[in-house]
């Protein structure tokens, strides 16, 4: 059953407050966070500020529904309900949203591995994430073969995953691959890859204020640099708000002392646009 759903708003000034707060307070502690479909679904709520969350829990229920085994899931996902990778508009910023990946069936290699991890949740069947460079993959546990959720759920030996990263990265056979590169992926790294994929989208696409939620929701996760910080102060003025934008970037030293100089020089450059 394929469940309508509208292409969310663009926004053009500001961003979703009360979703990043939520986002962040989901977040919050030292735990390995929240649920996956929970984290995806208050990502894809920045893109839609009246985004109903229970209805699309209730959708993954029923995706479960007589799901007993990783054949069945195999099954119901792929054949009985199409999910598939767009490989038309691969970079489509629905393709990384949780509710507009269940309602129209198509997503990207992260947001059909999430649809896999959380059926399979429900059903008692036990998959993993699995962060391989260029492409992400589900593992079912005791098993010696990886779920390609991008390509119709295809079961895929060491072999495969080896002919899937060259492919993926470009690499040649003198890059080493081995099961180094086929580790398991923890919420939070699942939450940073969604995150940085509608990052990429809305770069690409010219809409900063969109490009301003996803930013301020990566900042709570682990990894950011000087490159996030900086992203979103220039994304602060390319919606004509540069003071604001200079005040962050300046509110950020403290805590990142080690990007101190980068952070005040393109403060700095903000600040100039007022002149």
């Amino acid at each position: 059953m394929r469940v309508s759903t509208p292409e969310p708003p663009r926004r053009t000034i500001g961003y979703t407050v009360n979703a990043v707060e939520h986002f962040v307070a989901l977040l919050a502690g030292r735990g390995p966070g929240p649920e996956i479909d929970v984290g995806a679904l208050a990502i894809a709520a920045g893109a839609d500020p009246e985004l109903d969350v229970d209805v699309w829990l209730r959708e993954l229920d029923r995706l479960a529904e007589r799901v007993d085994s990783l054949e069945t899931l195999i099954h119901r996902l792929f054949v009985e309900e199409r999910f598939t990778g767009n490989t038309t508009n691969y970079y489509d910023p629905r393709n990384s949203l949780l509710d507009q990946v269940l309602g129209r069936r198509l997503g990207l290699p992260i947001t059909l591995s999430v649809v896999c991890l959380e059926v399979g949740r429900r059903a008692g069947v036990s998959l993993e994430g699995v962060s391989m460079p260029g492409h992400f993959l589900v593992r079912p546990l005791a098993t010696d073969h990886y779920l390609d959720a991008f390509n119709g759920g295809a079961l895929l030996d060491l072999a495969g995953c080896e002919a899937l990263f060259r492919t993926a990265n470009q690499a040649g056979p003198d890059v080493p691959f081995g099961r180094h590169l086929l580790t398991t992926a923890p919420r939070r790294a699942i939450f940073v890859r969604i995150l940085q994929n509608l990052r990429t989208a809305y770069r690409d696409l010219g809409r900063p204020a969109d490009l301003e939620w996803v930013l301020r929701m990566r900042l709570a996760l682990p990894g950011v640099g000087s490159q996030e910080l900086i992203e979103l102060g220039h994304t602060l003025g390319r919606q004509g708000r540069f003071l604001e934008g200079a005040k962050f970037l300046e509110s950020q030293i403290s805590q990142w002392p080690q990007h101190a100089e980068l952070l005040e020089y393109a403060a700095r450059s903000l600040r100039a646009q007022l002149n």
